[in-house]
């Protein structure tokens, strides 16, 4: 008896320390792929001395979690890579944001969502539970949402039947209050610089929450814009200034944001095609209509019982195009686009939009470094490298 107690603890203490071998060396990688600075971070990070105490996940768990990746576990692909849906042993549902093999840009990403998800909390935004670190797998676990992405609803033809007008407004506010978050009140102001519909998450009773920050970044509340020599993001939600000059700024998510209202009302993708007088883009075709007073043209024909509220539609239109106007200081701060939406500010005149024609491939310069920035629908570009 004694002797089958000793083997127990013997096997429970190498168990032990194989465990914490693994959790050194998960940290040790962590440690190696960031910067002192960010170092630092991910130290609190695991320590939960900045209240949100992130739990390294082992390899063995994320894959009888996910059944070995199986394929019918796949919720979709990104730039980053495949994520999965997974079920904790203790019931909870994840979703698994695995990194694909010889990703170098999901590198940085990783970093990225690691050093910056979990240092923000807010309703609209999604959550991040914990890493995985083991050998050449990089994995990521989220809050799961059972609805998946905003897209896969405004633009099927079915399902956006199943949002009325009064949940789009929702869902507009609170993609809003998500953004006015990360500008001013977070711990770390964040531009996310990707925003786009199928990167707005929806909970279980349809709630927005915005997700994917690995191309987002830190600026300081006196920047007036940065400067990039690489553009990232998806073009169709740029705003020019970044798409032509690689200047970014908060007012670059703010257009991003303008875009996204225009899709939503209109149930259309920017990068459809509209014929006024000329091929014309969404944005450009909600300008035309707004112009020439017939605004309320734009609207989901699916928002049948929203014509007692046209006073908001007509609002939140027009709220859309004063975010995608040409100059960045004329597009509203996302303070003001809450009050906007609260009724509590009155709407200024939007001026002709940039970008408003159905132009497929734009060419530029950036400090002497030729990029191409190629209009691909829903295609987050990692990259654009000087050639």
């Amino acid at each position: 008896m004694a002797m089958a107690l000793m083997i127990i603890v013997l096997l429970s203490t190498l168990f032990y320390l194989r465990r914490r071998r693994q959790i050194r060396k998960e940290e040790e990688y962590l440690l190696d792929l960031m910067t002192s600075e960010d170092a630092n971070d991910v130290s609190e990070l695991q320590t939960g001395n900045n209240g949100r105490n992130l739990t390294i996940y082992t390899a063995a768990l994320i894959m009888s979690a996910t059944n070995g990746f199986s394929p019918d576990n796949l919720l979709g692909k990104g730039g980053f890579g495949p994520v999965f849906k997974g079920a904790l042993d203790d019931g909870q549902e994840v979703a698994i944001k695995r990194l694909s093999s010889g990703s170098s840009q999901g590198l940085v990403e990783f970093k990225n969502e690691l050093i910056l998800i979990a240092k923000l909390q807010h309703t609209n935004l999604v959550r991040l539970l914990g890493f995985c670190v083991q050998g050449e797998d990089k994995m990521l676990v989220y809050e799961y949402m059972p609805n998946k992405s905003l897209d896969t609803f405004i633009f099927d033809d079915s399902k956006r039947k199943l949002l009325n007008w009064d949940k789009r407004f929702s869902i507009i506010e609170g993609i809003a209050q998500g953004l006015l978050y990360l500008h001013k009140y977070s711990r770390l102001r964040i531009i996310h610089r990707d925003l786009k519909l199928s990167n707005i998450l929806l909970d279980e009773n349809m709630n927005p929450k915005i997700s994917d920050f690995g191309l987002a970044r830190i600026y300081k509340t006196s920047e007036a814009g940065s400067n990039t020599n690489r553009i990232v993001g998806t073009y169709g939600y740029m705003s020019p200034e970044y798409a032509m000059e690689g200047i970014f700024s908060e007012k670059s998510d703010v257009y991003s944001f303008g875009v996204m209202v225009l899709e939503v009302v209109s149930g259309r993708k920017n990068s459809s095609h509209f014929e006024f007088d000329r091929p014309l883009n969404l944005v450009g075709y909600a300008w035309e209509l707004w112009k020439h007073g017939g605004a309320l043209e734009l609207m989901d024909p699916a928002l049948s019982d929203s014509c007692f509220k046209q006073y908001q539609v007509l609002r939140c239109i027009t709220l859309g195009l004063l975010c995608v106007e040409d100059n960045p200081l004329d597009r509203p701060t996302m303070s003001d686009v809450i009050s906007v939406l609260n009724g509590e500010m009155q709407l200024a005149l939007p001026k002709q939009p940039a970008f408003s024609t159905g132009r497929r491939i734009v060419e530029t310069n950036i400090e002497n470094k030729e990029v191409e920035i190629y209009s691909l629908n829903g295609l987050t570009m990692s990259t654009m490298d000087a050639r």
